[in-house]
C-alpha cells in the first residue's frame, strides 16, 4: 500500500532586507528646480510575508544639503538649484534603516538592520554662462607692417562644458573699410590691408565672442587699436620756387629768405633739418638747419654774379619702436633703462615738442604690465609727461636767462601696491639761442677830445650788454655811419673809440653835426647765428687849440683923406678874422709904427682908426701906419 506524506517546511525570518542594487546612477540637468525627484532606492526581504522599511537617509556626500531623500520611499529629490560649473558629479551614500515584521507565528521584527548604497547623480550641463573676455581692449600696431601681420589676440573663456563652452569670435563693427581679418576659432586679429596713419591712426572695433549653445550667450568688447608712426613720408616744400631781391654789399647774415616743408609724419619724425645742396655760389650762403632761413655768408656783388640758383632740401631720417609684453603674474616691478638721463634742449623748443620717450619694462603681461609714469619734483611747470607712453614733452616756453638747468624725477609704477616704483633722474640743461639782442649801457653818449693831437688817442669806451653765453653773447663793436673819412676807429672787442687821424677844429666837412663836432652811429653786434645787433650815437666835439694867427681881411689898406678933415673924424677901419674858437679867436688890434707924432689913434678891440690933429698936406703928404692883431 503507499501513502503521501506532504511535508511542509515553514519560513523562518532568517533574511535581512537589502537593496536591489548595489549603485545606482542617474543624471539630471543642472536646470532642474528645486523639489524634481531625481531616483527611487528600494530595498527587499526574500522572507515570506509582510515587512516594512521603516526610513532611508542619506548618510554622506551631500555636505551642502542639496538633496533630500522620502524616509518611507527612498525618493530623493533636489533641494537647491545645481550648478554643474560648481559641482558635476554628486555620489550620495544612501542607508536603509529597517524594521522588518513578517507574517509568522510569532511574528519576527527585525531592527536596525541596515543597508547602504552609492547614488551617483550626474549633473547635465545647460548653456548658463556668457562668454567674458580677459585680453586687453587695446593694441597698437606699427603702420609699416605687412598684410597678415598678427595684431592682437581676442581671448575670452566660457566655463560652459563642451559646445556651450565653445567660443567663436566676430566683428560686429568698425572694420567697413576690411583692414583688419579676425579668425573666429583662434581669435587672431591680423591686417587684411596696409595701414597709413596719416589716413588713420586709430580703428575701434567692436568685437563678439559667442558660445554654441542653445540658446547661445555673447559678449561684447569695443578693442581700440593704435596705429603708430613710422617715418615714411617725405617732406615737402610749400612752394617749389622762392623768388626774392637782396641788396648788394650788405654785410654777412643780412636775412634772404625763409623756405618751409611740411612733414605728415608725427613727433619726432616730422621734425625737419635743412640744408643748402652743393652750386654754383652756394658758399655765400648759410641756412639755418632748424627754422630754414636763408642769410648771406657773404657780402655779394652784383657785378660779380646777378643771380644765384640755390637748391635746399631737407633730410630724412627713421625710427623704430618695440613693445614687448611678457604673460606673467605681477611679480615684477618696472624698471628704467638708466637711473639717470642728461638732456641738452635748446630754449626755443615749442610748447607740446616732445623731448625724451622714456621707457620702462615690466616682465608681468596685461594690466599687471601696464606701466605709469609720471613726474615727482618742481618742473617749475616746463614738463610734464603722458602717464601711458612715458613721452615727456615741454608745457610752457624755455628760457635759457631765466632757468638754465632743471633737474627731476620721473616714476614708473604698475598696479601692484606692494612692489617698489623704479625712479630715474632727468637732468636737462637749456642750450643757449641767440634770443637776446646787445644792450648799450646808452643810446647817446657824448665825449670830447683836444684838436691837433696824435692819432690813436682813446676818447670813449663805450659798453653794450648780452644776456646769452657763449658766441651768442659776445659782442663785437663797430662803427655803422658817421665816419665816412675813417677819422675814427673803435677795438670791436672793448669798445674803446680813439681817433684814426689828427683832428682839426677849424676844419668843415659834410658828415658833422656842427662844424666842431662829429656824430657817429655805434654798432654792437653778438656772434650768434644770425647776429642780433643794436646802435648808439656818440657825440664827439673836438675842442679848439690856438693854433691859427689873425688874418686881416686885406694886407694894405689905401686910404685918401682931405687935409682940411676936422680932428676926431674917423679915418678907417682895420678887421682881422681867426678860425679858433672862443678866446682864441678874440683879436686886439695894436699900431706898433708909422704913427711916432701922433696923429692917429686905434681901437684896440674894433680896429677903428681916427685922426687926432690937424693934417697939413705941406708938412706930410702921407703916412704909413704898420698895425698889428693878435
Amino acid at each position: 500500500a503507499q501513502a503521501f506524506v506532504r511535508i511542509e517546511i515553514e519560513d523562518i525570518n532568517d533574511n535581512q532586507p537589502v537593496f536591489e542594487q548595489a549603485v545606482y546612477v542617474t543624471s539630471i540637468s543642472s536646470h532642474t528646480q528645486p523639489g524634481t525627484e531625481i531616483i527611487n532606492v528600494v530595498a527587499t526581504d526574500r522572507d515570506s510575508g509582510i515587512y516594512e522599511v521603516v526610513s532611508y537617509r542619506i548618510s554622506s556626500g551631500d555636505p551642502h544639503g542639496r538633496f533630500s531623500i522620502d524616509p518611507q520611499f527612498g525618493i530623493i529629490r533636489s533641494k537647491k538649484q545645481l550648478d554643474y560649473e560648481t559641482q558635476s558629479v554628486v555620489v550620495l551614500t544612501v542607508q536603509s534603516q529597517l524594521a522588518a515584521e513578517d507574517c509568522g507565528s510569532p511574528p519576527l521584527t527585525s531592527l536596525l538592520m541596515i543597508d547602504s548604497l552609492a547614488v551617483k547623480i550626474v549633473i547635465l550641463d545647460i548653456n548658463d554662462n556668457s562668454p567674458s573676455f580677459t585680453s586687453s581692449p587695446l593694441s597698437y600696431v606699427m603702420e609699416d607692417v605687412e598684410v597678415g601681420f598678427l595684431v592682437h589676440r581676442i581671448i575670452a573663456k566660457d566655463p560652459d562644458e563642451g559646445r556651450n563652452g565653445q567660443v567663436t569670435y566676430h566683428i560686429l563693427s568698425g572694420n567697413e573699410k576690411k583692414a583688419f581679418v579676425l579668425d573666429k576659432i583662434t581669435g587672431f586679429l591680423t591686417t587684411a590691408q596696409l595701414l597709413d596713419r596719416e589716413i588713420q591712426e586709430r580703428y575701434s572695433l567692436t568685437v563678439t565672442a559667442l558660445d554654441d549653445g542653445s540658446p547661445a550667450l555673447s559678449a561684447t568688447q569695443v578693442l581700440t587699436i593704435i596705429v603708430l608712426d613710422v617715418n615714411d613720408e617725405t617732406p615737402i616744400f610749400l612752394k617749389q620756387l622762392y623768388e626774392t631781391a637782396i641788396r648788394e654789399n650788405q654785410d654777412p647774415g643780412e636775412f634772404v629768405i625763409k623756405v618751409e616743408a611740411v612733414d605728415r609724419d608725427a613727433g619726432l619724425n616730422s621734425l625737419l633739418w635743412y640744408e643748402i645742396l652743393p652750386g654754383t655760389g652756394y658758399e655765400k650762403f648759410k641756412m639755418n638747419s632748424d627754422s630754414g632761413e636763408l642769410v648771406t655768408a657773404a657780402s655779394l656783388d652784383r657785378e660779380t654774379q646777378e643771380v644765384f640758383n640755390i637748391k635746399g632740401s631737407p633730410s630724412r631720417s627713421s625710427t623704430a619702436q618695440l613693445y614687448l609684453t611678457v604673460l606673467d603674474e605681477n611679480d615684477h616691478n618696472p624698471l628704467f633703462a638708466k637711473t639717470l638721463y642728461q638732456l641738452s634742449l635748446r630754449e626755443d623748443l615749442e610748447e607740446g615738442s616732445a623731448i625724451l620717450d622714456l621707457f620702462a619694462s615690466d616682465e608681468d603681461d596685461g594690466l599687471n604690465g601696464e606701466v605709469t609714469y609720471s613726474l615727482i619734483d618742481d618742473t617749475f611747470g616746463a614738463f610734464a609727461i603722458n602717464s601711458v607712453t612715458g613721452s615727456i614733452v615741454i608745457t610752457k616756453a624755455l628760457d635759457r636767462e631765466t632757468k638754465s638747468q632743471y633737474t627731476f624725477r620721473a616714476v614708473a609704477s604698475d598696479c601692484s601696491s606692494h612692489l617698489p616704483r623704479s625712479t630715474t633722474v632727468m637732468t636737462v640743461l637749456i642750450q643757449d639761442v641767440n634770443d637776446n639782442v646787445p644792450k648799450f649801457e646808452q643810446s647817446y653818449y657824448k665825449a670830447s677830445v683836444w684838436e691837433g693831437q696824435s692819432p690813436k688817442i682813446d676818447i670813449i669806451q663805450v659798453f653794450a650788454a648780452d644776456l646769452d653765453s657763449g658766441l651768442n653773447g659776445e659782442t663785437e663793436y663797430s662803427i655803422l655811419s658817421g665816419n665816412e673819412n675813417a677819422t675814427f676807429l673803435i677795438d670791436s672787442a672793448r669798445g674803446i673809440l680813439a681817433t684814426n687821424t689828427v683832428l682839426d677844429h677849424e676844419s668843415t666837412s659834410s658828415y658833422r653835426e656842427t662844424a666842431s663836432s662829429h656824430c657817429l652811429v655805434l654798432l654792437a653786434s653778438d656772434r650768434g647765428t644770425p647776429s642780433l645787433n643794436s646802435t648808439a650815437t656818440v657825440l664827439i666835439t673836438v675842442l679848439d687849440v690856438n693854433d691859427n694867427p689873425p688874418v686881416f681881411s686885406s694886407p694894405e689898406y689905401h686910404i685918401h683923406v682931405k687935409e682940411s678933415i676936422p680932428v676926431g673924424s674917423h679915418i678907417t677901419e682895420v678887421s682881422a678874422d681867426d678860425c679858433d674858437a672862443g678866446t682864441n679867436a678874440e683879436i686886439t688890434y695894436a699900431m706898433i709904427s708909422g704913427n711916432d707924432r701922433g696923429y692917429f689913434r686905434l681901437d684896440g678891440k674894433t680896429g677903428s682908426v681916427d685922426l687926432m690933429k690937424t693934417l697939413d698936406y705941406e708938412d706930410t703928404m702921407k703916412f704909413t701906419l704898420i698895425i698889428q692883431a693878435t
